[in-house]
């Protein structure tokens, strides 16, 4: 019979190296020096959060072509060209920071950037590009403005990492169909079973599944403040960003 621990503390372990590798806060500490961790992180963010950055582009009418070569080349230009040198550290938030940047490349640079032959710009995201606008093209038609829409493609981005991150501590600890019975529960979702039903599908008890459940919760939860709050430069400003991309969510 399986147990009713949380997932092993090697998806923890490796959750906490991410953190520590990722925070916006040591991106911008390091931002006027050459501590090569910084790159390393902002790298990491990037590599995270770069569809709403995309989305934002075709959004404003740009082709998929030119969309894939100015996404590429602003993050390049982000990592490698010190485009962080004079970025106000005071209540800076990694989403306002990359779309303030984006506009500012788009309107002194992009002309210059979409010359740029395919392939011939530095790569810093592998994405297929068939795939992107294909997910671009299945996006909801709304009425909201660019940046709104930036703001929850950004929310949805984050949310995503969230229930990755998740799901990889479970299958840590071999408990990944587990998850993807369960996962539903996170978003107010029916998983189609009674707890007594998934206790015998799995071999547990009706109590161990809701002692699972509500683990699976309360990780989500703690796994959530952390991806957000390595996106500002102070922790303490985590739940007011919370705030504002569930709000942004329910428009």
């Amino acid at each position: 019979m399986h147990d009713e621990s949380r997932p092993g503390t090697s998806g923890t372990e490796s959750g906490d190296a991410w953190f520590k590798t990722t925070q916006w806060s040591s991106v911008l500490h390091a931002a006027d020096s050459n501590d090569p961790t910084a790159e390393a992180s902002l790298s990491s963010l990037c590599q995270t959060y770069w569809y709403p950055l995309y989305y934002y582009i075709r959004r404003l009418g740009h082709t998929p072509e030119d969309a894939e070569d100015l996404t590429q080349e602003f993050l390049a230009r982000l990592v490698h060209k010190g485009y962080l040198k004079g970025v106000k550290q005071e209540k800076a938030k990694f989403r306002s920071f990359l779309l303030v940047a984006l506009k500012g490349f788009l309107a002194n640079e992009w002309d210059r950037a979409r010359r740029l032959k395919r392939g011939g710009g530095q790569e810093l995201v592998s994405f297929d590009a068939q795939n992107t606008e294909n997910r671009f093209l299945a996006e909801p038609v709304d009425g909201m403005s660019p940046e709104k829409a930036f703001e929850r493609r950004w929310a949805l981005a984050l949310l995503s990492q969230v229930l990755s991150r998740l799901e990889k501590e479970f299958c840590a600890s071999d408990k990944g169909p587990l998850f993807q019975a369960l996962k539903g529960l996170l978003s107010g979702e029916e998983t189609g079973n009674s707890y007594a039903e998934l206790g015998q599908r799995f071999g547990m008890s009706e109590s161990n599944v809701k002692v699972t459940v509500h683990r699976l919760r309360r990780r989500y939860r703690e796994l959530l403040r952390e991806e957000v709050a390595a996106t500002v430069d102070n922790p303490e400003d985590a739940n007011e960003e919370i705030r504002h991309l569930f709000a942004t969510l329910s428009l």
